[in-house]
């Protein structure tokens, strides 16, 4: 017995252990110190998280990595489908049909489909050709996304950081 409490106390010295810094809505102070981060850093990582309140937080966790896990409170939660009984269809992982105007005829035969089909489904929103596209991605639904090619002069730094 006193090798496994010892064994426990080794591992958390070692290993350290998640530690809560916020239980429904109130910040543990001690464990903020514990942790070394200031409120201004704490509301931050909340925000990265989508919490802009405090209230609303059921437990807020540091982890041992450095991360910090949310848990909103029950009635903060977003709704799924599941909350509401409603059945849904995965569409998994999307498979690239289109890089840069060369169409992946690998990915597109493997999902049982043909140049035909694509380009009648390029046709319908308007494409012509191959060419024009700059991606287009198909998921299991056959539900195909496509982002054209930008043939206007682009202007860099006009929606980005300098």
């Amino acid at each position: 017995m006193e090798n496994v409490i010892l064994n426990t106390i080794a591992r958390k010295l070692v290993n350290s252990e998640p530690i809560i810094l916020i239980q429904t809505g109130t910040i543990l102070e001690e464990n903020m110190k514990k942790t070394r981060l200031t409120i201004n850093e704490l509301l931050m990582k909340l925000r990265e998280k989508n919490i802009f309140n405090l209230a609303d937080v059921e437990f807020a966790i540091m982890e041992t990595d450095g991360k910090l896990s949310v848990l909103p409170k029950a009635d903060k939660q977003p709704l799924t489908p599941y909350h509401m009984n409603i059945q849904t269809i995965s569409t998994g992982l999307t498979k690239d049909i289109i890089i840069d105007g060369n169409v992946m005829k690998e990915n597109l035969s493997s999902s049982g489909l043909n140049e035909e089909w694509l380009k009648a489904q390029l046709k319908s929103q308007n494409i012509k050709n191959f060419s024009d596209v700059f991606y287009a991605g198909l998921d299991n639904t056959k539900k195909l996304c496509i982002s054209k090619k930008n043939n206007a002069k682009e202007y860099p730094d006009k929606y980005g950081i300098e």
